[in-house]
């Protein structure tokens, strides 16, 4: 039985392992030739060797190329290079697309020009489009130049498009049917492919000049007498059709609410060029998700988990040490009130309690209110209501949970005043934490900045030195 029919294609993790075991007998196999003395050349013609390597290349043969762009950064580099240079040369450009920018970085830096032009030529305008930033600008030149006129002018374009637009992700491989021929003729038109375009749930239906003039689903294709003509059985009901200038994140929501499959992109003059399919959308959510996710831990760019020392400390050292500006401050508003803390043993025990709610209660404000900026829920005018809404929540939690550590504070230290610090310390907190949770975002998307970068740094900083002042203030007026 195959590797294929033992382990099925979607079981990716299965595949990892089924990897991860052979490169772990691959290298017992070098040991125990190391141990023998045996040189490196009489190793790679060994018939272990040559066993491992064919067991390497069927699987690798019988995977997806997103399973195998999956497997490829699940491996530390040593690994990785080893199973990319297994791969099948014609399948590169696929698995390119896939893996992640941090990790194509990587294979990229060991391909020949010529391996990179091949990768390249296999792949369609738009998915070039997206690799060639980071290919050399000498073989996007070539690729270029050998593309015909046609090709390049979808090239051209879809390059021009700036990024988080639907330009940038709309394809050129779609299917376009005219209104006046009969469902018979659209049905022998469509034989003559060998495959329909990916995703393809709808035809184009347009006129002599290309021009968007409705839609014909593949149901009313197939149910419809094939007598009648297009114009009699396309959609009446207005069709949903973007331009490449329109905001990917819009096209995305209407994706949502619409159910879409596919959806036709027209010029300004409504002429069909392109169009955006549920795979791209799907896409470009997925890496704006793990975008927000890295931006709000105050990370610049997707990081290869398996990048050198330095690669990683180059990401990472910019909110790092913003932190660390923020921690030493935080320190010395500590040390304002060494008195205070020396007077009075318990605050030490107790204002860490305060920063880490009022903490935590501004990540949880700042996450939803990115998340409806990012949802284009909210505009800027909304700023006063969101504010009044959350100092709401904020007050409420403040007085309940506040009012629970009060109690706690005065049966675990005998003293009620204590308490009633406690509780206004953690109530004001927290109205400082939902103040900067919807202020920060808003303010920053706002100036056309990025609304979740660095929040989770920022709040947490906010919180930490704001809640030291306000319980040690507070514990010096009215116990010292």
């Amino acid at each position: 039985m195959s590797a294929e029919e033992q382990h099925p294609p979607d079981d990716v993790q299965q595949h990892l392992r089924m990897v991860q075991e052979l490169l772990a007998r691959q290298r017992l196999g070098e040991d125990l030739a190391n141990r023998q003395e045996m040189n490196r050349q009489g190793l790679g013609e060994g018939p272990l060797h040559r066993e491992h390597l064919g067991e390497m290349q069927d699987l690798l043969e019988g995977m997806h190329p997103a399973d195998i762009a999956f497997v490829l950064e699940a491996l530390p580099l040593e690994d990785r290079l080893f199973v990319w240079n297994l791969v099948k040369a014609e399948r590169d450009g696929e698995i390119l697309l896939e893996v992640s920018d941090a990790v194509r970085e990587s294979l990229i830096e060991t391909m020949e020009p010529e391996e990179l032009k091949a990768a390249a030529e296999s792949l369609d305008a738009d998915e070039l489009a997206d690799l060639a930033p980071n290919l050399p600008p000498e073989v996007i030149q070539d690729v270029y130049q050998s593309l015909d006129p046609e090709g390049r002018e979808q090239l051209r374009a879809a390059m021009s498009y700036p990024e988080d637009t639907v330009g940038a992700l709309m394809d050129f491989d779609m299917v376009t049917v005219r209104e006046d021929v009969t469902l018979e003729v659209v049905l022998r038109y469509l034989r003559r492919f060998e495959e329909l375009p990916d995703h393809t749930d709808k035809l184009f239906v347009v006129d002599r000049d290309e021009h968007l003039r409705g839609i014909l689903t593949l149901e009313n294709l197939l149910i419809h007498d094939p007598e009648m003509e297009v114009a009699e059985v396309m959609g009446t009901e207005p069709v949903i059709s973007f331009i490449p200038e329109d905001d990917a994140s819009e096209a995305a929501q209407a994706f949502e609410r619409y159910d879409l499959v596919s959806a036709p992109v027209v010029d300004s003059e409504k002429r069909v060029i392109g169009r955006l399919t549920v795979a791209d959308v799907v896409d470009y959510i997925r890496e704006e998700g793990e975008q927000e996710i890295l931006s709000n831990a105050g990370l610049r760019e997707e990081e290869d988990i398996f990048a050198s020392v330095w690669d990683s400390v180059k990401n990472r050292w910019a909110w790092l040490a913003i932190n660390l500006v923020t921690a030493v401050f935080a320190s010395r508003v500590i040390g304002l009130f060494e008195g205070s803390i020396e007077k009075l043993v318990a605050l030490a025990a107790l204002m860490p309690i305060i920063a880490g709610i009022g903490g935590n209660s501004g990540n949880q404000t700042v996450t939803m209110i990115v998340r409806a900026i990012a949802m284009g829920q909210i505009e800027p005018s909304a700023l006063k209501r969101l504010l009044r809404k959350e100092v709401g929540v904020a007050l409420f939690n403040g007085v309940v949970w506040g009012g629970f550590l009060g109690l706690m504070a005065w049966w675990l230290y005998g003293n009620w005043q204590l308490g009633v610090v406690m509780t206004s310390a953690m109530t004001l907190n927290l109205l400082l934490a939902a103040s900067a949770g919807v202020i920060i975002p808003m303010v920053r998307s706002r100036m056309g900045k990025d609304p979740a970068l660095g929040g989770s740094v920022m709040i947490t900083a906010l919180t930490d030195s704001g809640g030291f002042f306000i319980f040690l203030g507070l514990a010096t007026i009215f116990l010292l």
